[in-house]
């Protein structure tokens, strides 16, 4: 089972974040929703577009903040989930947030009609990449964000091995894909060394214990080449 089907199970859905974000995972939990909040700024009143927008967990965090957030996705049983946790979350956070299952390679959207659009753990399955940042580009007026697994980490070993399959990217490749979608980067953050699947394997005390020694490591110039994840913050240039 590869990309888009394994992505639309109903299985992936309901233990997507328990698999993934509990124990030694929340801190990868953490830093994802750091690296958002870095790369949208405040956000109050914004109108936001989460490509990929999955079991909600960035879509609802941004509502909580004020933004007026469109989460899009292929699969209505990620949508299920994000729904109940916009629903957990109270009526007040769920009015800011519309969930919508479609393309993200052909929004349904006028041109640069969101303040900041991105997308999280979502360049790995995409099989064509290039139109997925273009068509991003087209609809927000100032912030691209987006992450990417990276060809020069640990994930390269075993990527194989993963039942969705997983695209690595190089930096130059990433560079190729900004220039061509008309994007200016204002900023790049390289992070985990250590892959996320070792993290979500421990305990969170003794994961903590890792994320030091992985965060030291990561900051010379070898970790940023070994680390498995990248943040890409984008510019619209018309924008500036």
């Amino acid at each position: 089972m590869k990309g888009k089907e394994w992505y639309q199970a109903d299985d992936v859905a309901q233990e997507y974040d328990s698999k993934r974000f509990s124990g030694g995972g929340r801190l990868i939990d953490h830093r994802e929703k750091q690296a958002v909040l870095d790369a949208v700024g405040p956000v109050e009143d914004k109108k936001v577009l989460e490509i990929a927008c999955g079991t909600g967990r960035f879509t609802v965090m941004l509502a909580e903040r004020g933004a007026n957030i469109v989460g899009l996705d292929i699969s209505r049983a990620m949508m299920t989930q994000g729904r109940e946790k916009a629903r957990r979350a109270g009526a007040d956070v769920a009015e800011r947030i519309e969930f919508l299952r479609g393309d993200a390679a052909r929004l349904p959207f006028p041109d640069d009609h969101f303040d900041a659009v991105f997308a999280m753990r979502f360049f790995h399955l995409a099989d064509t990449p290039a139109k997925f940042l273009a068509e991003m580009a087209r609809v927000s007026k100032d912030v691209v964000f987006f992450d990417t697994f990276n060809d020069t980490s640990a994930r390269l070993v075993y990527n194989w091995l993963l039942p969705m399959g997983s695209r690595l990217y190089g930096e130059s490749e990433v560079d190729g894909l900004l220039r061509d979608a008309g994007l200016r980067l204002t900023e790049a953050a390289h992070d985990f060394v250590v892959p996320y699947g070792v993290y979500r394997k421990m305990p969170n005390g003794v994961a903590s214990e890792l994320r030091g020694l992985d965060t030291s490591f990561g900051g010379t110039s070898l970790g940023e080449h070994l680390a498995s994840v990248s943040y890409w913050t984008a510019s619209v240039p018309d924008a500036d």
